[in-house]
């Protein structure tokens, strides 16, 4: 179990966290779901030990993590992180990079635990070339695997899939995740992005200004909460009388309560999105049809 406890961090004399605290359980998936510069990816540094925690205390199980200053190389050997920058060897092959903290004492396990985490990453026929030759997201794909190599028993994401197209990104979290999930690591990912935090996480931790202000499962949060803050990273959300409502809970309805005049349409695929004034605002609403610009329509705000 990891058990973290952060009264306050900061880099000179800027703060950057206070107030943290939470506890990670085995194989559980947390995702910590911010803007950037809240704080993210200094969290997940401090419980990786590359930054030196003085107010406040994270163990791991019984054990104090002690933090860079007490450790000859930085970062706990029990955990992986991922970071934005990869750190990746880019003159060697891809499958040298995977397999760079693997004894090549038994080099048939080795062989077999590279073309594991290659079908997981999605880079089988990559494994030959070399690492500068590929991508961003290719990169970032190796990274991935490089971190799952010697089965660590926390693995620490930061925007785990940004450089990834989107095409392959949906695939390539499923496979992820649940292969973590049947290995029973636990993970924390920091992320922007709510699809990865509400897929794929047994709970949210939502941060701003180096703070958490929600912390709960996936859908309680998305189905409770009256932060803007908060619910303005699942979709686009429009306040009335002290309510967040998300463009699916503004119906247009022949008996509707409220007038509003269409500004424009947007075509989403299955549904269109509304934009219309309401109130000398503006708000955001999901329809079947497209809308004529400046049509008056009758809208009801309904609950989640």
């Amino acid at each position: 179990m990891l058990n973290v406890n952060i009264q306050a961090f900061k880099y000179a004399k800027t703060p950057v966290l206070k107030a943290i605290n939470f506890k990670l359980t085995k194989g559980e998936h947390i995702s910590i779901l911010g803007e950037s510069g809240c704080g993210k990816s200094t969290l997940l540094e401090l419980v990786y030990g590359t930054l030196q925690l003085k107010a406040g205390e994270i163990y791991w199980n019984n054990k104090k993590l002690l933090g860079p200053n007490f450790n000859l190389v930085p970062g706990e050997p029990f955990i992986k992180y991922v970071s934005q920058d990869f750190n990746l060897m880019p003159y060697t092959t891809v499958e040298d990079n995977i397999g760079k903290h693997l004894s090549r004492l038994d080099m048939s396990f080795r062989k077999e635990r590279i073309a594991e985490l290659l079908e997981v990453v999605e880079m089988t026929s990559f494994k030959t070339k070399k690492v500068k030759t590929l991508s961003g997201g290719q990169q970032q794909r190796v990274a991935l695997a490089r971190a799952l190599a010697k089965e660590p028993e926390l693995l620490l994401l930061d925007e785990p899939f940004s450089h990834i197209d989107n095409f392959r990104k949906n695939k390539l979290r499923r496979r992820l995740y649940k292969y973590l999930k049947d290995k029973q690591i636990s993970c924390i990912t920091a992320t922007h992005v709510s699809e990865e935090a509400l897929s794929f996480s047994d709970r949210i931790l939502v941060m701003k200004d180096g703070k958490f202000v929600a912390q709960d499962t996936p859908e309680t949060i998305y189905k409770t909460s009256q932060d803007l803050y908060v619910c303005s990273f699942f979709d686009d959300v429009f306040k009335y009388k002290q309510q967040v409502y998300y463009p699916y809970q503004i119906t247009v309805e022949e008996l509707g309560k409220h007038k509003a005049t269409v500004k424009q349409s947007y075509f989403k695929g299955d549904f269109w999105l509304i934009e219309a004034v309401f109130n000398n605002d503006n708000l955001l609403l999901k329809h079947n049809t497209a809308l004529p610009i400046h049509t008056e329509i009758l809208i009801n705000f309904n609950d989640r």
